[in-house]
């Protein structure tokens, strides 16, 4: 079966409402009580660029970045894959355009990872992604956030 790869494009007003509505909806958000006006705020929020990811036509992800946020280094604020494409590939192209675009400019790329999505700590493990702190109690008391690193050259 082949698969069609998938483009990334700057987000439009309506792409934002909608990789809100996606976040709000999907691990870790939910476990965190993060609801969909918090997610628009950080999707509309204008120190941050959010990407959205294609295949074809279809929407099936979302990336949003802070291109110095950690400690000056690009920081993955959020990444979001649509169900209907999960095991698609889509987060995997996600990252790689996020470590081609951003992580090239200061050869570090950082995101944080909650605790209990074990999920996505594997998935970044992964592609190279290390821990180098974590923040316990941060957002959800019993969970830390793990902050990750990767280097990108």
């Amino acid at each position: 079966m082949l698969t069609i790869p998938i483009s990334m494009k700057a987000a439009t007003e309506d792409d934002r409402r909608w990789a809100a509505g996606l976040l709000s909806c999907q691990e870790p958000w939910t476990t965190l009580g993060v609801e969909f006006e918090t997610c628009l705020k950080n999707c509309s929020d204008p120190d941050l660029d959010l990407f959205i990811a294609l295949r074809g036509e279809d929407r099936c992800g979302m990336l949003l970045i802070h291109p110095k946020g950690l400690a000056g280094s690009p920081y993955i604020k959020s990444i979001a894959t649509d169900p209907g494409f999960r095991g698609s590939g889509a987060g995997l192209d996600m990252m790689h355009f996020a470590e081609e675009r951003y992580g090239q400019l200061t050869g570090h790329l950082g995101l944080c990872v909650s605790s209990f999505n074990t999920r996505a700590r594997a998935f970044y493990e992964k592609l190279g992604y290390r821990k180098v702190g974590e923040i316990p109690d941060y957002i959800l008391p019993g969970a830390s956030e793990w902050i990750m690193i990767k280097k990108t050259r």
